[in-house]
């Protein structure tokens, strides 16, 4: 029954680290989504804004449209284009709003040769809707596969020049102007086609080094640490069993059996020693000021003086050596994390012991995160917090909002 149990905590604990290739190939996505924000803010949000603005004032005093299509044409264009900003400065559906802003933007150019009929241009000088050409290549970039992208880049260019010398009856005044409206559209939309395949290619290429890497280390961390195993054990064999099995066989005298019988002891402890993890402390007993200590002491070490408030019964209860070592160990990482992560605002610690039942709280006041989307391979909360409080029969728990987060570490003594 005590080995059934040790195995369900190792498998418990097993569970909570990404070992699989599966977990290990959902690692190729940590930069390419880091690259995909940048895109979406840097050009999707501020560059269409200063577009989209320059085509608003332009688009004001426009007499091009007959009466009725202009307002129709605006709300239709800078509506659109304002919901591909605002998707773009909050990070959530930036590829619907991209893709729509640009079906709509071909289908205002589309009708543009209506809507302008029998209206004299005011000038020689471009119409608002030209400003906005580069912003539907931008939003292709945003929304669609690279053939649609180099798609749109040659086709909203070209169409504007189209439906711009049928709105002029394609009058020779106007070639040379439109011309090089159009050449300047596809220069530039090449330029901006080229870096969004050169920045996703180039995340792509060290996300798939990074998940070569983390498979790689995991498969040299599970060798050596076979190897390893496999060594202690032989050592074992060799200088403790061996050797009493050796002694058992030549004893002769009731000295020599005394030897023997004590040797046996001695490699009988050992062999039942083996599944204890060195890293993790003996069994020597600790008591909850201890534990605190511990804790209080590695905070230390990490260059931050946190108050530990530590409360148990007036008969506290002996917490086992591995145990305790454990919940230091994560309660430490959990400071880390608050340090790394929140700056360690509102950093606080507590050590509470009630009828056997331990817990160790880390909270602090940083902004949150969401752990669903934290990646595979960080393993700072998955492997050094929960899986190391349930190897040895433990529970982490993980509770984080706008407020700030809040680590809780439970270990409850088994009744005997």
């Amino acid at each position: 029954m005590a080995v059934d149990a040790q195995t369900g905590v190792l498998d418990t604990a097993w569970g909570q680290i990404p070992h699989s290739p599966q977990a290990t190939a959902g690692v190729g996505s940590f930069t390419r989504s880091r690259v995909e924000r940048i895109i979406s803010l840097v050009g999707g949000a501020f560059g269409s804004l200063i577009l989209g603005v320059q085509a608003f004032l332009a688009a004001l005093g426009s007499t091009d449209e007959r009466p009725g299509w202009h307002e129709a044409l605006m709300i239709s264009v800078f509506g659109t284009l304002a919901v591909m900003i605002l998707a773009c400065v909050i990070g959530r559906g930036v590829r619907v709003a991209a893709g729509v802003f640009a079906l709509v933007y071909v289908l205002a150019l589309v009708a543009w040769p209506i809507a302008t009929a029998g209206v004299t241009p005011a000038g020689i000088e471009e119409p608002w809707i030209w400003y906005l050409v580069n912003l539907a290549t931008l939003a292709a970039v945003l929304a669609f596969p690279f053939p649609l992208q180099i798609g749109w880049t040659i086709l909203a260019p070209v169409l504007f020049g189209l439906v711009r010398m049928m709105q002029v009856d394609f009058d020779s005044d106007y070639w040379m102007t439109v011309g090089l409206d159009v050449s300047f559209a596809l220069i530039l939309g090449g330029v901006i086609l080229t870096l969004g395949w050169l920045f996703r290619s180039i995340a792509v290429n060290v996300d798939e080094t990074r998940a070569r890497a983390v498979a790689s280390y995991a498969q040299a961390a599970a060798a050596d640490a076979a190897e390893q195993e496999r060594v202690a054990v032989a050592a074992l064999m060799h200088d403790s069993v061996l050797a009493a099995l050796i002694a058992a066989e030549r004893a002769s005298t009731p000295r020599e059996r005394t030897l023997a019988a004590s040797m046996a002891r001695e490699a009988l402890t050992r062999l039942a020693n083996t599944e204890q993890d060195a890293h993790e402390g003996t069994d020597e007993p600790w008591d909850v000021a201890a534990l605190a200590a511990e804790i209080d002491a590695a905070a230390a070490e990490l260059g931050v003086d946190v108050d530990v408030q530590c409360e148990f019964d007036d008969a506290g209860s002996l917490i086992p050596g591995r145990v305790a070592r454990a919940l230091a160990l994560a309660a430490t990482q959990a400071v880390a994390n608050a340090l790394q992560h929140a700056g360690g605002a509102g950093l606080g610690v507590a050590v509470m012991e009630t009828h056997g039942r331990v817990r160790v709280e880390v909270h602090d006041a940083g902004e949150g995160f969401d752990l669903d989307a934290v990646p595979d391979d960080r393993l700072g909360i998955r492997a050094s917090i929960m899986a190391r409080v349930a190897a040895v029969g433990g529970h982490a728990d993980l509770e984080t909002g706008p407020h700030g987060t809040v680590v809780r570490l439970t270990w409850q003594e088994s009744a005997a």
